[in-house]
């Protein structure tokens, strides 16, 4: 802040009472041992808001104030300012409109700052004023680490990567796979795409979306089950970056109008990471969604899983039981196969014969042997049940019961001796028996075969680095239901949420822990599914004989100071049953 402005900014704030002179003096005499801005140090002493900085800078000087973190700055702005000038001049590019370039700065009286950009962009500039604190924050979301919004800065920063393409072994020869491979070699789309890849590696990203739009090309990153915003650069990139991917995957890239599935590895900083590839044409070109399958990241352990006492012990007691059928239920990316991986890995030993049917195989187990669907040979999940049942298998881990005839088999081999894991689509543990009712199946065999039926949801983990406690209004503690039973000792409840540091990118959050409802079918539940009794008396009888269910499981969490109650609001539902 230039000495004019800040002796304006002072005189302002004193005139207007909103600072005393006496604190002002103090403030001045700190300032010259910390070397700070005088408005962040007054801001940091709590002596004013920075909304009463904003406020008296914007009237004083007649520049329109902003809340950055309220817009999405565009992609062409983004591109015209580095990050390197950015952070010298503490601004962030917001717009542009015909030859204008829109900036929001800390200090919009930097004249210096506002010729630099205007020699660099050959444009004129529009000031707005923001909070110091915004605009670093914006610079770290759009510059930072994550996927640049510059190109060139993308690029430039993938000097160091190396990303080794290992052989998929699918798809077309190799001979036309390295054919294509050099027609998509150029460096700006090779660099590019590997900065991509690395990014969603080195934030443990699960899922990578890349979306043409109309002008542009976006780039999302999943992380922790939520979308985050990543790269976005001009439209003129899709065709080679689709390509490129479509190479390293062994697809066809002449082919536009059909969807394709495929996948690779790549070897990055002495890791081995595999993408799982799905390509869906769209309204504006080839959607192009990767799993990332990270080994490193593939926590395996049921003990280290999250789950809570009660809903792991009933999944370790069916789990040792030499036969019948363990069912884990839940939306797609709520962690089902994880689980089941655990479960094999927690029971895997050298006199069991362990194998998996897949589609995909997600993560590859040694020591146990896994088979991969291929609907284009017939090999669909039936198919391969009934093989495998002709190895001699102990346990058996069907990836997911879609069909009739995968659950009939299933169960057949769940009842003739043999420990059957599995996935199905429904939302509570009870919803499972359901499901399989509609698929055809007697309720006697249900009652003959299943163990245990589980319903899983994923809540993300409060960053510890900025973890802080506070005491939750009684509005949101009725929104929960939170009731003394689930207090306990405590007098009064207290929650913990995340401020949000470097560590955990701002969010206040880092990891994810598991919410396991489970319900182990007792001889009282059997004989209600034999009666054909409607879901709640089943899962009343549940809750009567022990069951925790998701939203319990949650409020547990909170209390451990594990999770927040946004996160269990998010993906449990309140259970009316608990209430009445």
């Amino acid at each position: 802040m230039s000495s004019a402005l800040r002796e304006r900014l002072t005189a302002l704030l004193v005139k207007g009472n909103i600072l005393t002179q006496e604190k002002l003096d103090e403030a001045l005499k700190i300032q010259k041992q910390r070397k700070e801005r005088i408005g962040e140090l007054l801001v940091k002493l709590g002596y004013i808001s920075p909304d009463n900085l904003i406020e008296v800078l914007s009237a004083e000087l007649g520049i329109p104030a902003i809340h950055i973190h309220r817009y999405k700055p565009s992609a062409k702005a983004l591109s015209l300012i580095p990050r390197k000038m950015a952070e010298l001049y503490n601004l962030v590019p917001v717009s542009v409109f015909g030859n204008t370039l829109t900036i929001a700065m800390a200090d919009p009286m930097n004249i210096e700052a506002l010729d630099d950009v205007r020699r660099l962009t050959q444009m004129e500039t529009r000031t707005l004023i923001a909070q110091d604190k915004e605009i670093r924050e914006a610079i770290e979301q759009y510059y930072g680490e994550n996927l640049s919004s510059s190109l060139n800065d993308v690029v430039k920063g993938m000097e160091e990567e190396n990303l080794e393409v290992q052989d998929s072994g699918v798809g077309p020869s190799q001979k036309s796979a390295q054919e294509l491979l050099r027609l998509t070699e150029e460096e700006p789309v090779v660099k590019l795409t590997n900065s991509i890849l690395a990014e969603a590696v080195r934030r443990r990203s699960s899922d990578i979306f890349i979306e043409p739009e109309e002008k542009t090309l976006r780039v999302r990153l999943r992380v922790d089950g939520l979308l985050q915003e990543g790269l976005l650069t001009t439209r003129a990139m899709h065709p080679g970056v689709v390509s490129r991917l479509k190479v390293m995957s062994n697809l066809d890239i002449a082919e536009h109008r059909v969807p394709q599935d495929g996948r690779f590895k790549i070897r990055t900083r002495d890791r081995e990471v595999d993408f799982r590839v799905s390509v869906l044409p769209t309204y504006f070109g080839e959607k192009v969604v990767l799993r990332v399958l990270d080994k490193n990241q593939a926590m395996l352990d049921i003990e280290k899983l999250g789950f809570e006492p009660e809903p792991l012990a009933q999944l370790k007691k069916a789990a040792s039981h030499p036969h019948g059928m363990i069912v884990i239920c839940g939306p797609t990316g709520s962690g089902k196969t994880t689980t089941l991986y655990s479960v094999l890995k927690l029971i895997d030993t050298p006199d069991k014969n362990l194998v998996t049917v897949e589609d995909p195989v997600e993560v590859q187990i040694d020591g146990i042997n896994q088979v991969a669907i291929r609907s284009e040979v017939e090999l669909t999940f039936a198919a391969a049940l009934r093989s495998i049942l002709r190895q001699d298998p102990d346990v058996i881990m069907v990836g997911e019961i879609r069909d009739s005839e995968t659950a009939d088999v299933a169960i057949k081999a769940a009842l003739t001796g043999h420990l059957v894991l599995s996935t199905l689509h429904a939302t509570t543990a009870v919803g499972a028996v359901t499901r399989f009712v509609n698929m055809g199946i007697e309720p006697f065999l249900i009652t003959s075969s299943v163990l245990l039926a589980g319903s899983q949801r994923l809540v993300r983990k409060i960053c510890l680095k900025c973890r802080e406690s506070y005491e939750p209004s009684k509005e949101l503690m009725r929104e929960l239901a939170v009731t003394e039973k689930h207090l306990g000792a405590h007098k009064r409840a207290l929650f913990y949420r995340g401020k949000g540091c470097e560590a955990c990118g701002k969010s206040g959050y880092a990891g994810r822990a598991v919410l396991l409802e489970a319900l182990t079918l007792s001889p009282a539940v059997k004989d209600l599914i034999l009666k054909c009794a409607q879901e709640h008396e089943i899962k009343k009888r549940g809750l009567e004989e022990g069951m925790k269910t998701l939203r319990e499981n949650g409020i547990a969490k909170i209390l451990q100071g594990v999770t927040t109650p946004e996160e269990v609001l998010r993906v449990t539902v309140c259970d009316e049953d608990l209430k009445t």
